[in-house]
């Protein structure tokens, strides 16, 4: 008996393992599944290809309060860039502005009148401390007022393709908040929208577009008018006040949002070995919840992703390889990837990965073929990256880096006139034949 149950007993202990690994495998085949993000829209974004890492409701749109900043410091760089401004241009402090910075309610350095403020003071204002005021005074400055600054945040947000986001005022406050100060040709009552993608949209071109953007939007506290003013980004370096319990290495930006209709919401980047990436989360339960559920998406991003070449430069399929050609010195020609495809994958996820190529119809006549003369390098189609698991969240832009040039490899020449004159009247006896052969059969 005691011998039996000897070999009874290992195998009793296999399947206890066996019953544990089936149980945990479901929790752990998508990673996504173990983020416990209470946001109510979220998403993660690798910020050099755009490519989605993860999302939650991402195109739900929602007020984002101050993370409408983003927009203003957007187009400040731009004025700076075209030479509208420049960062020693000066302004002062209209009624309006100074209303809303003598509201104690609202983030405010208090800004006085009479007094002369740089265009670089102001933006640090506004990108550091979220300063209401001192972002309505840039807009009036860039626009004249903030009606028409609205207008020119609504024509960037189409222009940059943020499909969700509608924009009523250059701070992110309500409306109904600004007593009666509301732009011109807003409704009374509006707010601003985003969608967690819009916002990881706007960040992208903001850091990748204006880069000198992040140089401000990590100090963490600085002087402003004879007084300290301190940023609302707890996952930067700050000192005391149990602070630095939020701190995250690499963090740089971005901009902070709360109203009591937004809530508490974040859009955060960060830096980590050369590989960036952005974050959203609106909604969040509290002010320092946003950064313990942004600190677990870029846990996530960092830890279960590695950016990874799939596929060369010059990389040909091999049931795709060649299109053929008429009217030239040969009969096809081989077509490849432009550039690399290279995004951040999941581990041991490469093999999910495919190509499929997409020639451009309009350069292929009625028989599908391309036209000799062609030269080489010349863009024929496009190649599209196909992923074969589980769970595919795309990209932040419609036109993605999942589309790569397909190109020639090379130069394809015109045949010349005899060759083409000697296959033309091939192709005329080869349809007469084939109609006598199709008569004949015809006749029995």
């Amino acid at each position: 008996m005691k011998h039996s149950m000897k070999k009874i007993f290992p195998l009793v202990l296999a399947m206890l393992v066996l019953i544990q690994l089936f149980i945990t495998e479901p929790l752990t085949a998508n990673a996504a599944e173990s983020l416990d993000i209470g946001a109510e829209s979220a998403i993660l974004v690798d910020a050099e290809t755009g490519k989605v890492l993860y999302a939650k409701n991402p195109d739900v749109a929602l007020p984002p309060a101050s993370m409408t900043k983003m927009m203003t410091e957007y187009l400040v760089w731009e004025a700076v860039e075209n030479g509208q401004i420049s960062w020693d241009t000066t302004t002062q402090i209209s009624d309006y502005a100074y209303s809303i910075s003598a509201n104690t309610v609202f983030s405010g350095v208090g800004l006085k009148q009479q007094q002369d403020y740089t265009v670089e003071e102001l933006y640090e204002a506004m990108a550091i401390n979220s300063d209401n005021a001192t972002t309505i005074a840039l807009a009036e400055l860039i626009s004249g007022s903030e009606g028409e600054f609205v207008k020119l945040m609504n024509q960037k947000a189409e222009e940059l393709g943020l499909s969700e986001a509608e924009f009523v005022n250059s701070t992110g406050l309500d409306n109904e908040d600004l007593d009666g100060n509301h732009p011109e040709g807003t409704d009374p009552n509006g707010t601003n929208l985003l969608s967690a993608r819009s916002a990881a949209q706007l960040g992208y071109h903001l850091v990748n577009d204006y880069p000198g953007a992040l140089d401000v939007a990590k100090i963490p506290v600085t002087e402003f008018d004879g007084q300290t003013i301190r940023n609302w980004n707890y996952m930067l370096p700050h000192e005391g006040e149990n602070l630095g319990q939020f701190f995250y290495k690499g963090v740089d930006g971005l901009k902070t949002g709360f109203t009591n209709l937004a809530g508490h919401s974040f859009t955060g980047t960060a830096i980590r070995d050369g590989n960036r990436l952005i974050t959203v989360v609106m909604r969040t339960s509290s002010d320092t919840e946003r950064f313990v559920e942004t600190a677990q998406l870029l846990d996530h991003g960092y830890s279960k992703f590695q950016s990874e070449e799939l596929f060369p430069a010059g990389y040909q399929s091999e049931d795709q390889g060649t299109v053929p050609v008429a009217k030239g010195k040969q009969d096809e020609v081989n077509v490849s990837l432009s550039e690399a495809v290279r995004i951040p994958i999941q581990a041991d996820e490469a093999e999910l990965y495919s190509i499929e190529y997409h020639i451009d119809e309009d350069k292929l006549n009625e028989d599908g073929e391309l036209v000799a003369p062609i030269e080489k390098g010349e863009v024929v189609g496009t190649a599209e990256l196909v992923y074969d698991g589980d769970v595919d969240y795309g990209y932040i832009f419609d036109d993605s880096t999942s589309q790569i040039d397909l190109v020639t490899d090379e130069a394809v020449e015109k045949s010349n006139w005899f060759m083409l004159t000697l296959g033309s009247i091939g192709d005329f006896f080869a349809n007469i034949f084939t109609a006598a052969v199709d008569w004949i059969k015809g006749l029995f």
